[in-house]
């Protein structure tokens, strides 16, 4: 018969579904998505409002303008559409990375929506997903708060009205935050899976996949270093998720290869373009060519992102994050394209926010923080839907 101590044991807990864990992990991020969603929402209220005294349509200037038109276009008719500008300039579509586009033309052909429709739906649920996926990798880092405040203020970055609109920059940082989140839990092979799709939707995924392989590079050395036997083998996941990592990139390099019969067909359609890689001569070239006050101010802009780089450093994020924050910020500034969406084209890189929110999350006062990101929501709409109902392109 068995005794009272064994009597009065509890019985373990049942393991938690699939399904509550991630349950578990909505609920806590709730405050996050209800903080995202709240500034954006002021953004677009600011855009309707300027819009409808502007007698523009508001969801047409997120979903039917310059890029947008060209993934909406593919969607529906596929690639193979060339423009000539008419300084003989030639752009081609194969410029384009094909998630999104998929995703549009999936999407519409099973609902109402139009591409247009189905580009800006896909842009605010993936917002969504990537505010979910910023936190969890904040609160991880930092703790709750200052995950809550790193979506908050990814929602508010100045060019945030681009999360809005029919680009792939949020669904890019999506699935970048969560891949970057696989990775800091170990779980290398949904990293790698997650690095593939990224490498579908943007050029941009060189930052990712790169952080990816310097971590795994950063791991082995430090095995062998420290003596462990059969180092390969107890890392197979690890290199099976780095090897996945740039499957998707390499996939559309090559199927422009194949297309064009050139197996350098893709870097020379991003020429086309105009964006090549020149290490940085371009940008140096416009903040030359600006009047003195505007370049001094341009420049400030570039040491206050220096600055934030150097925070992140001594903030000691860790490898993957660092690397792949970092990684944004150089293919956003060594390319020969448009100077005006540098800014749009850095916004993924939501690690550079860390220092701020962690900033943020000490202070005393949850009005003090309030106001701080209420100010910032502010200032990232007002530029919005002065940018959106401008000429040119973000």
């Amino acid at each position: 018969m068995p005794d009272q101590q064994t009597r009065s044991r509890p019985a373990a807990p049942a393991p938690r579904s699939a399904r509550h864990r991630v349950t578990d992990r909505l609920a806590a991020a709730a405050p996050a998505l209800g903080a995202y969603a709240a500034v954006r929402a002021v953004g677009l209220l600011v855009l309707w409002a300027a819009a409808s005294v502007a007698g523009k349509d508001a969801l047409h200037l997120l979903g039917g303008r310059w890029d947008s038109v060209w993934y909406q276009r593919i969607a529906e008719h596929g690639y193979g559409y060339t423009v000539t500008l008419p300084d003989g300039a030639i752009h081609p579509d194969l410029a384009f990375f094909p998630l999104l586009p998929a995703l549009e033309r999936g999407i519409a052909a099973l609902s109402p929506l139009t591409a247009e429709g189905a580009g800006i739906a896909v842009a605010w649920l993936a917002g969504l997903a990537a505010a979910w996926g910023i936190h969890a990798v904040g609160a991880r880092l930092h703790g709750q708060r200052a995950g809550v405040l790193l979506a908050a203020l990814w929602g508010a970055y100045p060019t945030a009205f681009v999360q809005s609109m029919a680009y792939t920059e949020s669904l890019f940082t999506a699935l970048a935050a969560w891949s970057l989140y696989a990775v800091l839990q170990g779980r290398w092979i949904a990293a790698g899976a997650l690095c593939v799709l990224a490498g579908l939707t943007r050029p941009s995924a060189v930052a990712l996949i790169a952080a990816l392989a310097v971590t795994a590079a950063a791991v082995l050395v430090r095995a062998y270093r420290q003596g462990e036997s059969k180092v390969l083998r107890r890392h197979a996941r690890m290199l099976l998720g780095v090897c996945l990592a740039p499957l998707g990139w390499l996939a559309y390099v090559v199927y422009v290869g194949v297309r064009q019969d050139s197996p350098l067909a893709y870097f020379e359609v991003q020429a086309q373009w105009g964006n090549s890689i020149d290490g940085g001569r371009a940008l140096a070239a416009f903040v030359i060519g600006l009047p003195p006050p505007a370049a001094l101010g341009l420049c400030a802009a570039l040491a206050l992102l220096g600055w934030l780089v150097v925070l992140c450093v001594r903030q000691r994020q860790p490898l993957p994050v660092l690397v792949y924050g970092i990684g944004i910020v150089v293919v956003s500034l060594i390319g020969s394209g448009y100077f005006g969406s540098r800014p749009r084209l850095m916004m993924p890189a939501f690690p550079l926010l860390l220092p701020p929110a962690v900033a943020l999350a000490g202070l005393r006062t949850t009005a003090r923080t309030g106001a701080v990101v209420a100010v910032a929501a502010l200032a990232s709409a007002g530029y919005g839907a002065w940018t959106l109902l401008g000429p040119g392109p973000p």
